[in-house]
């Protein structure tokens, strides 16, 4: 039996039209990485191709590695020769032979993110540039772009139309300087200097010519136009190109990447042979026809369908919720339950997500169930940094004793109060047997400090205030004091790191922690809630051999599978995102779109999506409706209801309340229980006045209701529009 009759007819088609350019497009979990390695196996063992004569291109090293590896076992003898490598690995084999022909040493060295960052400051201080007026991250970013698009600093500096892409300009031309000066390329150079010296010294591109005979790129909707181009010119004499990869999983755009390179390939390629690879080995029909039915409505695409021989199998499931609290119980509750029953294993479920915060309801409630997680892609909620630097302040206003507390976050965000200073109040604290903040109180009693004493003697009254205060307004009001007057977002806002984003939303899920817990414990306090977050936050008992759930994003879910896949946040403002709703620009909503594709995809028996009506953003209620992506799922897929005792929802998604954002400073389910909210008798305005809130400013009052808890003001904000609070919590002011 031949290695080939294990492939299907499109499969075969794929591995054995070898001449000429050819599209392979791969839908998700078709087989690709199978046709690819076949497709070298038959360019050997039937054409009689030199394995010398191959090149393979993949994305990450891991997929290179895995490629490698098959490669190997199915060709046997001569598989070692095929050049199997990432695009930067690749490039960096080249410019190592001939990077001299471009006036750099080849034992140039490649700079990482770090020391670009560093590089870009020297350049700001060597031309004059203020970061307070100009960001070395904006610069990078800007430069990197240019990079991806082949644009040299000269081809920059000729086309910068104002006075920003002017200073941007000058800082490439100094930046590249710099680098040529220390024989160095930064990451985005690898490849645009291969590009370089391949337009530059043609001998040298015919050489790689002759040796390339045959290409494949895996991928290929993941290419930017740097990459289109190294290989469009590898490629260019003997057009044996066979570019691999799924439009509908085009969700890199952030990262440079251009769908329509592989949209536009047989408009590059007229006599490219394309071949559609839509039988799916991967997942249920019922499960398929989901996915087939969100993707249909984006306009950017090759028209394909999915299908398996698997079978129908269970409708998807729809799981509704009021708020995110609910939906993160149900999920774990519901994995814990089918593992019990012996339906699945942990290692066999995946919780996806939109944004990475969204990972810390879920997390706890993991802990709580003892189900066994990893986090993929990011450090576990309470271990991040920026958390465990606000716990910091916290545990410092709860307990001044805790040295290590008020030593990690003396300076931070930078104050101006280094180490050698923290010695010696260490050193004075001992000498005089007081705690470290009890010195620090007293730190200008302390001579060989000279200035930092003002600045330790600053952020301990800091400390101070905020204990005195904490019983006036609460542990909401003590967590937003402490961001505001520590100025933690404000520097991560300004910030050049590439996570402060992510940091910043971490934080304010922090806040939705704290709510969270006022509203269920209002007697517990500060020291009560530090205790409950310990507890979660300790799963060093987790045994490592143990098999895990999985909780990730969706980007770091492509290219694997489970049995069992949850998507949670299915709203519109969560996935698709406001951005992407709000841009004019269709590609936006159209790559959220790919994303929800991405995700359906990953599911190989169940599939639940699950939304709630209201979740806390930065300490405030948000309303949403249900995403649009899930009403693009016919109604007859999908098992809309929820279990056990709790109430049937509609099941036409179009009937479904549509309620538009607004805020409020407690969850709405907690308005039918028993609160600890002191309704005012009176308020002191009135509908048309002019009022002002700490956070949105000065407004004007729309509506006020005389609800059975408190009284909800609808004001319309000059900066941010309309918002609904209850009065206890809003705190207004007349003006």
């Amino acid at each position: 039996m031949s290695i080939y009759d294990s492939l299907n007819k499109e499969q075969k088609e794929a591995v054995m039209h070898t001449e000429g350019p050819v599209l392979i497009l791969a839908g998700a979990g078709s087989g690709k990485t199978r046709v690819l390695v076949h497709r070298i196996a038959y360019l050997i063992d039937e054409k009689g191709v030199p394995p010398y004569n191959i090149l393979a291109i993949t994305f990450t090293n891991k997929a290179a590695g895995e490629m490698r590896e098959r490669v190997d076992k199915l060709v046997g003898f001569g598989a070692d020769q095929v050049w199997v490598a990432t695009f930067h690995a690749t490039c960096v084999r080249i410019l190592r032979r001939h990077i001299d022909l471009l006036g750099y040493d080849t034992n140039f060295t490649i700079y990482d993110t770090d020391d670009s960052k560093s590089l870009m400051k020297q350049v700001f201080k060597n031309i004059g540039i203020d970061n307070k007026q100009l960001r070395e991250k904006t610069v990078l970013g800007v430069i990197s772009a240019a990079k991806d698009e082949l644009i040299d600093e000269n081809e920059f500096e000729k086309t910068a139309s104002d006075y920003v892409e002017q200073r941007i300009a000058a800082c490439y031309k100094e930046y590249q300087k710099l680098l040529r000066d220390s024989n160095a390329l930064d990451f985005d150079d690898i490849i645009f200097k291969t590009v370089t010296l391949f337009k530059t010294h043609p001998e040298v591109l015919d050489n790689y010519n002759e040796r390339f005979r045959y290409i494949m790129v895996d991928e290929y909707q993941d290419t930017n136009t740097a990459q289109f181009e190294l290989v469009r010119l590898l490629a260019q004499k003997y057009r044996n190109l066979c570019v691999v990869g799924d439009d509908d999983q085009s969700i890199y755009k952030f990262r440079g990447a251009n769908i329509r390179n592989i949209l536009d390939f047989e408009e590059n390629y007229d006599d490219a042979f394309t071949v559609k690879l839509e039988q799916n080995y991967r997942s249920t029909q019922n499960i398929l026809d989901a996915a087939n039915s969100v993707i249909r409505n984006n306009y950017a695409r090759k028209d394909k369908a999915l299908w398996s021989d698997r079978g129908s199998g269970k409708l998807l499931h729809f799981r509704q919720f009021d708020t995110a609290y609910e939906e993160a119980e149900y999920i774990a509750d519901d994995i814990a339950k089918a593992v019990k029953k012996g339906e699945t294993t942990y290692s066999e479920c995946a919780v996806l997500y939109r944004t990475n915060a969204q990972s810390r309801l879920l997390e706890e409630h993991f802990v709580k169930n003892g189900i066994p997680y990893n986090l993929v892609g990011g450090v576990n909620f309470y271990d991040r940094k920026e958390i465990k630097d606000m716990l910091a302040y916290l545990r410092m206003v709860d307990n001044a004793k805790d040295d290590l507390q008020v030593k990690r976050v003396i300076n931070v965000p930078k104050r101006g109060i280094g180490q050698t200073s923290v010695d010696k109040v260490t050193d004075y604290a001992y000498r005089n047997g007081l705690t470290f903040f009890e010195a620090c109180e007293t730190a200008d009693s302390i001579p060989t400090l000279g200035a930092a004493a003002k600045k330790i003697m600053a952020f301990a009254n800091m400390i101070r205030v905020m204990r005195a205060s904490v019983g006036d307004y609460g542990l909401n009001g003590l967590i937003n004091d402490i961001i505001d007057k520590t100025g933690y977002v404000k520097e991560l806002e300004e910030s050049d790191e590439d996570d402060a984003k992510d940091r910043i939303e971490n934080i304010y899920e922090l806040v939705n922690k704290i709510v969270d817990y006022e509203e269920n414990e209002p007697d517990a306090g500060l020291s009560g809630f530090l205790e409950e977050v310990a507890l979660v936050s300790d799963i060093d008992g987790i045994d490592d051999s143990m098999p895990r759930a999985l909780l990730m994003t969706i980007h770091a879910a492509k290219g694997l599978e489970f049995e069992r896949v949850y998507l949670a946040g299915c709203e519109d403002g969560v996935f698709p995102s406001y951005l992407s709703i709000a841009c004019e620009d269709d590609s936006e909503l159209e790559e959220e779109r790919r994303l929800a594709y991405v995700g359906i995809t990953r599911a190989k028996d169940e599939f639940t999506a699950t939304y709630a009506r209201c979740r806390m953003n930065r300490g405030e209620i948000q309303y949403n409706p249900v995403s649009r992506f899930l009403k693009e799922i016919p109604k007859e897929l999908i098992d809309n209801r929820l279990p056990g005792e709790r109430r049937q929802w509609t099941d036409d998604f179009a009937s479904i309340p549509q309620k538009e954002v607004s805020v409020a400073k407690v969850k709405p389910v907690a308005l039918t229980k028993g609160m600890g909210i002191k309704k005012a008798d009176k308020l002191d305005y009135t509908v048309g006045d002019r009022v002002r809130h700490v956070k949105y400013g000065v407004g004007t009052v729309l509506n006020i209701e005389d609800d059975v808890k408190d009284h909800k003001v609808t004001v319309e904000f000059d900066g941010t529009g309309k918002k609904i609070m209850y009065a206890m919590f809003a705190k207004l002011e007349k003006v």
